[in-house]
């Protein structure tokens, strides 16, 4: 399994693919499998933990130096049979692993974890053939180049368990990510507003959304209407979801998957949604919550949320994103790779 190198397994607070990369990682070790994790120093894992860089590089994402060092140490690990023959390596990573594939001896399996822009369709066009691909929404993969042909979508995975039902809801609405405008923090605002609905804000506001932060969400905190909790984690995070009686997702860009919604869903909150994106494909309406199509259509359905049964909520994610049923998607995936290389996996779980 190939983390990215710049934040520890499972991380500290924000980090979405590293809190995928954990959950997964955890479940195919509790399945049976032998599981080496390269990860960033600080990571914990009931896999073989191997930590190639001297420190994490939360604040220089996507820097090409430690991604390519850490990968480069990786396959080297790997050729050399430090740790065992592995029968599949699953890359995380970003774009070096999937560039450098052919080089590697074992097939490489890339999970496709951002959207499709001009500059990484160019590369994909270029690179997907090195290595298998695997999406994680149909909507993401409609973006996708057509000479990738057809590719497999395999949800990001929660750990059910950790996340409680609570049925008896509070009043507020929630509203959790970046402080950016395609993620649509002030239309949630506009939409509570005109519900008359608290509205409970959460993140931490990075570099560079400090300006939008002030001029669009600043003015309207004020501790009651509109609070502001900053980033949360643990046992608060999960409170907070819980106890909503909705999350609100005002997106407005083709989000490829959006884990904040599987997160609500798991706690029997329902989502109201504009059909942006991989929102299509989690929010079923008027079973899990409402898609709309605007902040006034939001509004209106604010006031219908409790129409909706929370243990619907959670069974969608038990049936759909569950942990046990992405990692045996994922299994069928490691066979595919695998046996066109003439191999047969170590283990079967």
């Amino acid at each position: 399994m190939l983390a990215p190198p710049w934040i520890s397994v499972p991380p500290p607070g924000y980090g979405g693919v590293e809190a995928v990369v954990s959950v997964l990682t955890e479940a195919l070790v509790g399945r049976g499998h032998h599981v080496t994790l390269f990860c960033a120093p600080g990571s914990t894992s009931a896999a073989r933990v191997t930590n190639l860089l001297s420190d994490t590089h939360p604040d220089e994402i996507e820097r090409s130096l430690f991604e390519v060092d850490h990968v480069a140490r990786a396959f080297a690990e790997i050729d050399r049979g430090e740790h065992g023959a592995f029968d599949v390596v699953h890359d995380h990573c970003g774009f070096t692993g999937l560039a450098m594939a052919d080089r590697l001896d074992t097939p490489l399996l890339h999970t496709l974890h951002g959207q499709f822009t001009p500059g990484t369709t160019a590369f994909y066009a270029r690179h997907g053939h090195k290595a298998a691909l695997v999406g994680i929404s149909r909507a993401q993969l409609a973006l996708a180049p057509p000479s990738l042909g057809p590719l497999a979508a395999i949800p990001n995975p929660i750990h059910l368990a950790a996340w409680p039902l609570q049925e008896s809801k509070e009043d507020y609405v929630l509203w959790v990510g970046r402080f950016t405008a395609e993620k649509g923090p002030h239309r949630a605002i506009a939409a509570a507003h005109a519900a008359g609905v608290p509205l409970v804000l959460a993140g931490v506001v990075q570099p560079g959304q400090e300006a939008f932060f002030a001029r669009e969400i600043a003015p309207h905190v004020d501790g009651q209407r509109v609070r502001f909790v900053g980033e949360v984690t643990g046992d608060v995070k999960r409170s907070l979801f819980a106890h909503a009686k909705g999350l609100l997702m005002p997106i407005r860009w083709n989000e490829p998957f959006g884990m904040v919604m599987v997160e609500a869903l798991a706690c029997g909150t329902p989502v109201i949604a504009f059909p942006e994106g991989a929102a299509n494909e989690i929010v079923t309406d008027g079973t899990t919550g409402f898609l709309v199509d605007d902040e006034a259509a939001m509004a209106e359905a604010i006031l219908r949320l409790g129409t909706i049964s929370p243990r619907t909520c959670r069974t969608w994610v038990a049936d759909n994103v569950d942990v046990d049923v992405v990692a045996a998607a994922y299994e069928r995936s490691y066979r595919a790779v695998v046996r066109p290389m003439g191999r047969q996996p170590v283990l079967s779980a």
